[in-house]
């Protein structure tokens, strides 16, 4: 990975490694539901491990507002992650100070300690010098393996980075280097799925795409937006009809960057918003006033295969349509299988992110299919927006 430090130049053995990873799972009754997370990060810790390092892990867990409190306790995911491990793993009820300390100097080479919630501390999300400082005085070498936590400028995220010596993780790297490609120095020509229901929280995603992509496919709700921006008729369906103008700008913008713009042409209508309502196909000039659009249709399907036949790239944040009910999953089901076989044929390199996103590809059944999906959501869209991420930047050579 040019431009980082990774694992690869790291002297470990003997070590007391902090690493910052993502456990901030999905729980029900103290159980993990969702092991996705934990499972990402299972190469760098086993790798850290087997080199003779320490490992003390670092991560933050639900929103906690006042302090330690049982809910948003890191405890019950030590257990979970243990498991996936096969190796034991200790817990300190604390990430500074005597408690973490004295956990820390009790480790073994090749031993696994999970610290308490970073968020118990106040200065953590502050980027406080004296939580860097309790956190630093428990390692002697950084390595951040949460991309999806490196868009925040945290204590244990960036400021940690800059006290100790920094690599970046497995994860991380995998991270970097697929969104280096998709969009740094990508295979061309390169296409961009944006869906999602509103234009309004993706307008410097769409602004940034527009002058990186040479193809941006609009679906979901926001395609209807673009849609009445043309002067077509939504009828019922989600729309944000203040934000015509800055479609049209949008459009305008995308015709000067000789960005190609694709919409959809047809469109599956329903009068309810649920699961197997009675719904039909119609073109976009048709939709009635009484009419939800609640995915795209046939034909639109068609034309964006059509344009990914051409691409080499696809980068992918939204679905087509409501996908959570039947039947209007159809069009995102399709171009997802249809991008899942070009990449499988080697004719499509496929980058995926956001948490509907990777919910609507593991419902098509291809996440495993695409060349690298991301369970990130805000440090994958603002990567995408054009943003600097603080905990990326934080471990550049």
């Amino acid at each position: 990975m040019s431009g980082f430090r990774t694992l690869d130049s790291a002297d470990l053995k003997g070590k007391r490694v902090l690493v910052r990873v993502d456990l901030n799972v999905p729980m029900e009754g103290g159980k993990v539901t969702d092991a996705t997370r934990i499972e990402r990060i299972l190469p760098t810790l086993n790798e850290i491990s087997q080199k003779g390092g320490k490992v003390v892990l670092l991560a933050h867990f639900g929103r906690p507002k006042n302090g330690p409190d049982e809910a948003n306790s890191l405890k019950p995911v030590a257990s979970a992650l243990a498991q996936h491990l096969g190796k034991p793993v200790a817990f300190a009820s604390d990430c500074i100070g005597p408690v973490a300390v004295e956990a820390v100097n009790a480790l073994k080479d090749g031993e696994f300690l999970l610290l308490e919630n970073t968020r118990f501390h106040k200065g953590e999300e502050k980027n406080d010098p004296a939580v860097i400082d309790g956190l630093a005085a428990l390692g002697d070498i950084y390595v951040n393996d949460a991309f999806s936590a490196a868009h925040r400028a945290h204590a244990s995220t960036e400021g940690l980075a800059k006290k100790l010596p920094a690599y970046a993780g497995r994860a991380m790297q995998a991270e970097v280097e697929a969104l280096s490609k998709a969009l740094e120095n990508p295979a061309r020509p390169v296409a961009a799925v944006v869906g999602g229901a509103k234009v309004s929280t993706k307008l410097e995603l769409l602004g940034n795409l527009t002058k990186k992509v040479d193809f941006l496919i609009i679906g979901g709700g926001m395609a209807n937006t673009f849609l009445a921006a043309q002067g077509k008729n939504v009828g019922k369906s989600l729309c944000e009809h203040d934000l015509l103008d800055t479609a049209r700008e949008i459009l305008n913008n995308a015709a000067a960057n000789k960005c190609r713009i694709v919409l959809p042409v047809d469109a599956v209508v329903a009068q309810e918003f649920k699961a197997h309502a009675a719904s039909k196909v119609v073109g976009v000039d048709q939709v009635g006033e009484a009419d939800m659009i609640l995915d795209a249709g046939p034909q639109s399907v068609s034309e964006v295969e059509k344009v990914l036949g051409e691409a080499k790239t696809l980068v992918w944040n939204g679905p087509f349509g409501a996908f959570e009910l039947e039947p209007f999953d159809a069009a995102t089901n399709a171009v997802a299988k249809f991008a899942a076989r070009l990449t499988g044929e080697g004719k499509l390199l496929t980058v995926a992110g956001g948490g509907d996103t990777v919910a609507a590809l593991n419902h098509a059944g291809v996440a495993e299919k695409f060349t690298y999906v991301s369970t990130a959501g805000g440090a994958f869209l603002e990567w995408l927006e054009g943003k600097v991420l603080p905990g990326v930047e934080a471990i550049r050579a």
